[in-house]
């Protein structure tokens, strides 16, 4: 029997054939379900829709290492302790009690457009994304208000922080990130509305810190940044922040011991910050003439000092595992790493110097850890030349320039000499490079990641660092073969060397202390 369209009925068919059809229908089910996903992926990246459910477009995709970067066992060590998604703390069953993992936050992302032009506003929120997932976070939906200042207080206004409301439900978020800083009043306001967890940029930055933080006096920056942002916002809930109620309590409700105004719970608490941060202040100081010391030395032995700044994720571990083979810690996230690493290195010719990776900046970089870190990017303030790294494939890297740059004035260092490393060439628009370009003229294209473009690089970093500005003529006995040692070494340079009856003939560049020392061997004519 068929049907009036020609197909077979099911009494028609032998076992092999219904089988055939069953797994037609379950791969075109397949199938459709493939496309719905990728649809619905896309339309949550596409800007014009206000989602971020991608990975923010500062990150990069592909493998995150190479070769130069080393054995990276700083990487396996921080990825051995990463949360998981799609698992949940909730048991359907008891038995799953030893399985049992805690499961990603899930949020929600706002953020207010009230000057720049619409691309801008979505970038900043790609950024907030970004920090975010770094933070151990999957970001589910954002939102973009057009609006000229926030709101007092609800920092959205009642009907976009309404509609925010409705978003959280819908897609079980447990957490609402706002793309700015917000009062205490605002962030409250805002959580009795939404009905969720609500924090804003900085405290997010902050919490990467805290989990990136290894050295000790890292973690004492990191803690005393977060008790700075903490003291104000510090809340009280009911009777567990009333006043002390010392003795028997009376009719009245307080008792012996606790009449009078009385100290509050909350007064207590902020005064134990107040003592912990003096404590931090006080080991952070104590910490800082050690680093000094190797600063001075350096300046002692005029050693030229080379620092790496640039905006997070920009390359500048990378970078300085390609010129030095330090072997720093290299991962595709934003503030990967946060304590300065220096080592030594030389120029092609030979002239030594120091590079120093510092801690990546980003736009609004909150105030608490800019006083915090205040101590270490002091080393990009007394270096003689920056390596500023931009990120050429980015979206907005004369953003990301312009927000570097902000920081480096608040921390007196615009002054230094200063050479554009337009990095990531190797995923970068060729179109954007030129423009960069143009606008940036004492700059070098590379990949760390490749290799391209590091001998330009090189070179360029020799002839702008100080080198040995004192020409002598020297005579050394040949009993005194200490001396030609002495002057192989890389702060001098040796322009020509002869050999004669009386012992060794040179003429070398030398900086003015290494030249007194010399004095004794100059030919006099």
């Amino acid at each position: 029997m068929t049907t009036n369209n020609g197909h077979s009925t099911g009494a028609d068919m032998g076992p092999e054939e219904i089988q055939a059809v069953i797994d037609r229908i379950l791969a075109s089910d397949e199938a459709a379900v493939a496309k719905t996903k990728a649809g619905t992926w896309e339309q949550a990246a596409a800007p014009t829709e206000k989602t971020w459910r991608s990975r923010a477009l500062a990150l990069s995709d592909g493998d995150e290492t190479s070769d130069a970067d080393g054995d990276q066992q700083d990487l396996a060590e921080r990825r051995a302790l990463r949360r998981v998604a799609g698992l949940s703390t909730e048991l359907e069953d008891v038995t799953e009690v030893e399985y049992r993992q805690l499961r990603l936050e899930r949020v929600v992302l706002a953020g207010l457009w009230s000057e720049g032009t619409a691309q801008d506003a979505e970038n900043s929120l790609q950024e907030l994304a970004a920090l975010a997932e770094t933070a151990g976070s999957e970001v589910l939906d954002g939102i973009v208000q057009r609006r000229l200042k926030p709101d007092p207080g609800t920092f959205l206004g009642s009907g976009k922080a309404q509609e925010l409301k409705d978003i959280v439900q819908a897609t079980g978020a447990d957490t609402v990130i706002v793309d700015s800083e917000l009062s205490p009043s605002q962030r409250r306001g805002l959580e009795d509305i939404v009905k969720v967890k609500v924090i804003d940029r900085t405290a997010l930055i902050l919490d990467i810190f805290a989990q990136h933080a290894k050295s000790r006096e890292g973690k004492a920056q990191v803690e005393l940044a977060q008790l700075e942002y903490l003291l104000p916002r510090l809340r009280g809930w009911g009777e567990s922040m009333s006043r002390q109620a010392g003795g028997q309590v009376g009719s009245a409700g307080a008792g012996m011991g606790s009449r009078g105004p009385g100290e509050t719970k909350i007064e207590l608490d902020r005064r134990k910050i107040r003592t912990r941060m003096a404590k931090l202040r006080r080991e952070i100081a104590a910490m800082k003439p050690a680093r000094e010391t190797k600063r001075s030395n350096r300046r002692r032995n005029q050693v030229p000092s080379v620092a790496i700044a640039g905006y997070t994720n920009a390359g500048k571990s990378s970078l300085l595992n390609r010129l030095t083979d330090a072997g720093v810690l290299v991962e595709n996230a934003l503030f990967a790493t946060l304590d300065p690493t220096i080592r030594r290195t030389e120029t092609p010719d030979g002239i030594g110097y120091t590079l120093a990776d510092t801690v990546g900046f980003v736009r609004s970089l909150p105030t608490q850890l800019i006083e915090a870190f205040r101590s270490t990017l002091e080393e990009v303030a007394d270096s003689d030349l920056i390596l500023h790294v931009v990120d050429a494939s980015h979206p907005d890297p004369e953003g990301q320039i312009a927000a570097v740059r902000a920081v480096l004035t608040e921390v007196e260092a615009r002054n230094v000499p200063e050479i554009i490393v337009l990095n990531k060439a190797d995923a970068a628009d060729p179109f954007v490079i030129e423009r960069l370009r143009q606008r940036e003229p004492r700059s070098v294209v590379v990949s760390a990641r490749t290799g391209a473009g590091l001998t330009e690089l090189r070179q360029l970093i020799s002839t702008s660092i100080p080198r040995p500005g004192v020409k002598l003529d020297l005579m050394v006995p040949y009993e005194h073969g200490e001396i030609v040692s002495r002057l192989h070494e890389e702060d001098a340079e040796i322009l020509g060397m002869e050999h004669v009856d009386e012992g060794t003939r040179l003429e070398v560049m030398v900086r003015e202390g290494l030249a007194a020392e010399l004095e004794p061997y100059v030919r006099h004519e």
